[in-house]
Formats: C-alpha cells, sequence, structure tokens
C-alpha cells in the first residue's frame, strides 16, 4: 500500500513543477505529517526530492529527474480501458481519435497485458441512456464537444420556452445524464439579441429578463437538445483552473432537484415505509424528510414532512408505499386515497367475509 503511494507520488511531482503539502495529501488522501514522511523515505531510497520553504515552496524533484516508474499493472490496464464510453465518444465525434488511442496503448502494453481490453470488455458495460427512450445525439453537440476541448468560446441561440435566446459562451464541460447532454458553461457577456422574434409579448420578455438576470460571468447549465444554432468564435478564453465539473454538476443538479419540490406532503411511516420512501420519491426529498422526522411512536411509525413536485405526482409516487404510508394532509391528497383505498376494497373484497 505504502509502496504503491510512494510510486505515485514521484509521478505526480514528475508530472508537475511543484507541489504544496497540502495539495499532495488531497491527491494521496492521507495527513501532510504522511506525506512529510513519505517525502523523506523518498530521499533516504535515492530520489532527489526536496522542500522549500516560504508562500511558493513546496515539494518538487531536482530539474530533469525522471521515473522509469511508469509501466502499467493489470488491474490499472483493464481500468484503463474502462475508461471511454464508446456511445458518448461516438456522439461527440471522438470515435475514430479514441479507437486508435487504444490501439497505440495496447501495442504499448507488455505481452502478458495484451488480452486487458478484452477481459475488461467481458466484466463491464455502460449503457448511459434511460430506459425506453430511443438516444439522438443532438446535432450541435461535436461542434460544442470541440470548443470545449479547444477552450473556444462559442456564440449560441437556445430555446426557453417560447422564445430564442442568443448567448456568447464559455462552454467548461459537458455531462450526460440519463442519455441527454448539458452544456456547463460560463456566460461571456450580455444576451447578444436577448429574446429572438420567435417569442412575443409577455412570454418574449420574461424570456429576456431571465436571461439578463444570469449576468456575465456566471456559470449555468444548458441542455445541449436545446440549441438552435452555435458557432464557434475565434477567440479562446482563459479557463479557470479551480473549477469544479463534478462538483459544479452535483450542486446544480440538487438545487434543480429542491427547485422542483414547491408542495408538501404530512406523512406517517412504517418502519418498511422508512426503508422504502427513497426508493418511492425523490432521493434528496427523502433524505432531507427523514432528516427531520419525528421520533417513532410506539408503533416504530414515524411521522414527517415532505416535498413533493405536485399533488398529482406525490399520488402517483406514494402507491408504491402501499399501506406503510399514511397521508396525513393535505386533506384533499388523504380523500384521493381514501377514495381509491374504497375502490380497491370493492374490487378485491375484505378478506374473510
Amino acid at each position: 500500500m505504502r509502496a504503491a503511494r510512494l510510486i505515485k507520488m514521484v509521478l505526480l511531482l514528475q508530472s508537475r513543477p511543484t507541489m504544496t503539502a497540502s495539495e499532495l495529501a488531497r491527491e494521496l488522501e492521507v495527513s501532510e505529517r504522511t506525506v512529510t514522511r513519505d517525502a523523506q523515505a523518498l530521499s533516504e531510497a535515492g530520489v532527489p526530492v526536496y522542500a522549500e520553504r516560504g508562500r511558493a515552496g513546496g515539494y518538487r524533484l531536482v530539474g530533469g529527474y525522471r521515473t522509469r516508474l511508469t509501466g502499467l499493472a493489470r488491474g490499472e490496464a483493464e481500468a484503463l480501458f474502462l475508461s471511454g464510453v464508446p456511445g458518448a465518444l461516438r456522439e461527440m465525434g471522438l470515435e475514430d481519435v479514441a479507437s486508435a488511442a487504444r490501439l497505440k496503448v495496447s501495442a504499448a502494453l507488455l505481452p502478458s497485458l495484451r488480452d486487458a481490453p478484452r477481459t475488461a470488455a467481458q466484466r463491464f458495460h455502460l449503457d448511459a441512456p434511460a430506459w425506453f427512450r430511443e438516444p439522438a445525439a443532438p446535432a450541435l453537440l461535436p461542434l460544442i464537444a470541440d470548443a470545449v476541448w479547444d477552450d473556444r468560446c462559442v456564440s449560441a441561440r437556445y430555446r426557453r420556452g417560447e422564445s430564442e435566446v442568443a448567448r456568447e459562451l464559455e462552454p467548461y464541460g459537458l455531462v450526460l445524464k440519463a442519455g441527454v447532454w448539458y452544456l456547463c458553461a460560463r456566460v461571456r457577456g450580455t444576451a447578444s439579441g436577448a429574446a429572438a422574434e420567435k417569442g412575443s409579448g409577455a412570454t418574449a420578455e420574461k424570456a429576456a429578463a431571465a436571461d439578463r438576470g444570469a449576468g456575465a460571468g456566471a456559470f449555468r447549465t444548458y441542455r445541449i437538445d436545446r440549441f438552435v444554432g452555435a458557432e464557434a468564435l475565434k477567440d479562446r478564453f482563459s479557463r479557470d483552473g479551480d473549477f469544479d465539473l463534478p462538483g459544479f454538476w452535483g450542486a446544480q443538479a440538487e438545487r434543480f432537484a429542491r427547485s422542483i419540490l414547491r408542495s408538501e406532503v404530512v406523512l406517517r411511516l412504517s418502519p418498511a415505509g422508512v426503508r422504502a420512501l427513497p426508493h418511492a420519491v425523490d432521493p434528496v426529498a427523502a433524505r432531507d424528510a427523514l432528516g427531520c422526522a419525528a421520533r417513532p411512536d410506539g408503533d416504530g411509525w414515524v411521522t414527517l414532512t415532505l416535498r413533493v413536485e405536485s399533488e398529482e405526482v406525490a399520488h402517483t409516487q406514494l402507491r408504491a408505499l402501499g399501506p406503510e404510508a399514511e397521508v396525513v394532509s393535505p386533506a384533499a391528497l388523504r380523500e384521493r386515497f381514501t377514495a381509491e383505498a374504497a375502490r380497491l376494497t370493492a374490487l378485491y373484497g375484505v378478506p374473510g367475509e
């Protein structure tokens, strides 16, 4: 375990001019004290690693030092061939490039590892699109993917309701979620056209106002299948090195999930209902509700307040819990379940009668 960590530390220092103890600790998932001990161990083993004090200090290797510890182990080689998503690469126009890269890596592997691509493919396959949906790549995806790779600004028009909005964007990253492609981008400036002519009246004005509210410099998320036009501009943007695409996407996804939960339902749940709730409703809503739930009563049932999208959606979702959940309020939703229970009784009868 430590040997692998020491090798990784050397490779990290080989790929970057200087790294602080905190940066190394984060990459290696250890404490800064462990980093200090590992650096000393490497130095004693003959690896020319040294530390510089001061604001611009950190750990570094003596200039020109290179290690030959770059061979791949079997697990590493197999993981490498799992890193590509064939369908996604094809949709971005990168299938040929990725195929050529895999062939080059395969040719460079030791003979004992040449079967890594086959053994990985036999064991794992990623099917990204959701069920019951025909995957269709947006026509503008290859253009936007090229701009993302090249850090090139994009002028885009996209649908917002019944209107079209124009924006100049700095495209930071692409996300594939359940078969739908999203662009995470920073707004470069004010809308170059606000709401297009296809929108009219209050709808167009509302779209334009919302678009202006984003503000230059704001990071936003766009569904690429809603783009109606895009053009790569000549100028490039300076990428913010602190931008964290997975972190940004996770925060945006959770914020969106919460934004559509505009109603509340008070429930009583049995122990089985508590366990089943995250599988029946939005996981974010279930986590929030269970985190604030009252203490169980004498029968083990808990009372909680659940945020839902609407009464109609709540009715559909809570059906899955059956007799493990009781709607306390709102009254209208409780009445719907009461009427439904009466219909089920009429249909199946009362046991024992």
